[in-house]
């Protein structure tokens, strides 16, 4: 049941940019050591077996400290479409809280997966994804590791190349049309698309770019820190314990709600901040081993 792992190679390649974000800069040098990662992001299907062994419950089902949230219900952040342009400085015009959202029901307590078993699971938090990592014998990637195997070898902006969208193909599962208000779909899925809909990077890595923001064992500093100039230690990478709601982890590979106008990020080079604690209807992961 658990994703097929694809060997990556030790190596040494030039992580960040500055064509883009300043988050992403210094761009520098940093070595990998040989690891494997699933090929692609953990499915519905899988966190539900998972789920079945362990009768693990995520954060988003678990009732709230009111000590931290408030009078706040379980639930968790869904992407709501406005009706029409809004100022992109305010996401919290497209992003809302509903109570009784979680994996199982990840658009709302009306939703489901049971027609979607081969998409990405989300509305999963930093210690749900690790969690599964830690049942499956595996890690999550750091930061370093992923932007590795996404670049597959590569210095180019995107994972495919330097053209957004090479001969008018669309490479990934991103936002097509005016964001926030339509979404035309990525080869008609608008949302998550099955895993594998796309393809693979040049070493048979599916959806690492697009389609789900993925959890790194990285917690995110707003420049990259020089000193990190390899890998952390394995030990790092399975976290346990309560999440942090004032720790941010790194993301990487953007998402169905990427769009060049707000949130051009579905690059290798591109991250994002979250709060551990945090689910939301466009964040999975896959795992790493070694």
């Amino acid at each position: 049941m658990l994703t097929d792992l694809v060997e990556i190679p030790a190596g040494v390649f030039r992580m960040g940019s500055t064509s883009f974000y300043p988050e992403e800069a210094p761009i520098h040098s940093v070595a990998v050591q040989p690891f494997a990662l699933e090929r692609h992001p953990v499915t519905n299907a899988q966190y539900g077996a998972f789920v079945d062994a362990t009768g693990y419950v995520t954060l988003a089902e678990q009732e709230l400290d009111p000590a931290l949230y408030g009078d706040a219900e379980p639930g968790a952040l869904v992407f709501r479409p406005t009706d029409g342009p809004v100022d992109l400085r305010d996401w919290r015009q497209w992003w809302h809280w509903i109570p009784g959202t979680s994996w199982r029901h990840p658009f709302g307590p009306d939703s489901t997966v049971e027609d979607k078993p081969g998409h990405p699971v989300v509305q999963v938090a930093y210690p749900d994804a690790a969690a599964f990592a830690r049942w499956a014998g595996r890690r999550l990637p750091t930061e370093a590791e992923w932007e590795y195997a996404a670049r597959a070898g590569s210095v180019s902006s995107y994972a495919w190349g330097d053209e957004e969208k090479p001969g008018g193909a669309l490479m990934a599962n991103t936002w097509q049309g005016d964001f926030p208000y339509r979404n035309d779909g990525a080869l008609g899925w608008a949302g998550t698309s099955p895993v594998g809909t796309f393809p693979p990077n040049s070493w048979g890595l599916l959806d690492m770019i697009g389609n789900v923001w993925e959890w790194t064992a990285t917690e995110f500093s707003a420049h990259h820190r020089l000193q990190d100039r390899s890998a952390p230690p394995k030990a790092c990478c399975a976290p346990a314990g309560p999440a942090h709601p004032d720790i941010s982890q790194t993301l990487k590979g953007g998402s169905h709600l990427c769009a060049p106008e707000y949130c051009h990020r579905y690059r290798p080079a591109a991250r994002s901040p979250q709060s551990q604690d945090t689910a939301t209807s466009h964040i999975g992961f896959r795992c790493a081993v070694g």
